[in-house]
């Protein structure tokens, strides 16, 4: 899948973690999707994003990054969804007493370079990138757990109810929604390959 940017000059060399992504809130806590009832939830500009929220039975509610810890605390959104650490340190916690471990979506990072670039490379250089590459993968995975691992203890010690839900009941909710993709079928046929993978436990 890293190969599949080649035709927009792009080729990847490995994949960071980003963590899981859940629901925050300040109204109430999130349990089951039936919590998310009317509820503004804000999403990032996607469609993807936008579709998943609805399913689950919220209003998405697209807000800048920037501009997201004023519209929680003044209401425009009543919660909004990210990984430990972003919750922490963009101090939404501070107006988001909930937060919900749905796990709902894992986006990672991907690190790449421009296939230009990458053609003018010699084998030996790119040999060299290739497994610099993968070594810092090893090492950033690493990273990610104790951060991740430190903002829930902080996220805790300031008075954050942490939720750990039955996540079955989010993901029947989404179950249908790799139909969105049935008319690309390149980006299905990687739907269902990862749906493969994760039913033999890969």
């Amino acid at each position: 899948m890293l190969l599949a940017g080649e035709r927009c000059w792009l080729r990847g060399l490995c994949y960071y973690d980003a963590g899981f992504r859940s629901f925050y809130t300040t109204k109430r806590p999130i349990r089951r999707p039936e919590d998310l009832a009317g509820l503004k939830i804000r999403t990032q500009e996607s469609p993807t994003a936008v579709a998943m929220v609805r399913a689950m039975g919220a209003s998405a509610t697209p807000v800048a990054w920037g501009e997201l810890y004023t519209a929680l605390q003044q209401g425009v959104v009543d919660g909004a969804e990210n990984n430990p650490p972003s919750f922490y340190l963009s101090r939404h916690y501070e107006v988001c007493r909930y937060y919900c471990l749905d796990e709902h979506t894992a986006v990672p990072d991907v690190l790449l370079i421009s296939t230009r670039v990458w053609k003018r490379l010699s084998e030996q250089q790119r040999r060299w990138l290739s497994e610099a590459a993968a070594e810092s993968a090893v090492y950033q995975r690493k990273l990610w757990v104790e951060t991740s691992e430190d903002a829930m203890s902080r996220l805790r010690a300031a008075g954050v109810e942490i939720i750990r839900p039955d996540k079955s009941a989010f993901a029947a909710r989404v179950a249908d929604m790799a139909e969105m993709y049935r008319d690309h079928a390149e980006v299905y046929a990687m739907v269902r390959e990862i749906r493969a993978m994760r039913r033999r436990g890969q």
